[in-house]
């Protein structure tokens, strides 16, 4: 089965964002094993050391609607709940991304 990833990162190797801190996403193809970068998805950091509002959550989830899975080195429980409600899968973990989705699949 195919799932589509989106790995906060801020250098492209390692898992190393908050989820309300990342400025981008690193978008990724799984199957069989086998791993496929597809895009890079830009965003503004929305949480503001445990305040955040609730529309900029949103707006930060809405782009990675059709996501399975965020990872990320950490994810609060607001938005938990919201990518839970959203169908999409949140995973806190950190260490290099090649390293995580061999782990996870």
């Amino acid at each position: 089965m195919n799932k589509k990833i989106a790995v906060a990162s801020s250098d492209g190797k390692f898992i190393n964002q908050h989820f309300g801190h990342a400025t981008k996403f690193l978008i990724f193809s799984a199957r069989d094993g086998s791993f496929d970068f597809l895009e890079l998805i830009e965003t503004q950091p929305y949480c503001n050391w445990g305040e955040h509002e609730d529309e900029d959550l949103k707006e930060a989830v809405e782009k990675l609607l059709g996501c399975d899975m965020v990872i990320a080195s950490q994810i609060g429980p607001g938005a938990w709940e919201v990518l839970i409600q959203h169908g999409i899968e949140p995973i806190q973990k950190h260490g290099f991304i090649e390293d995580v989705l061999s782990q996870l699949f």
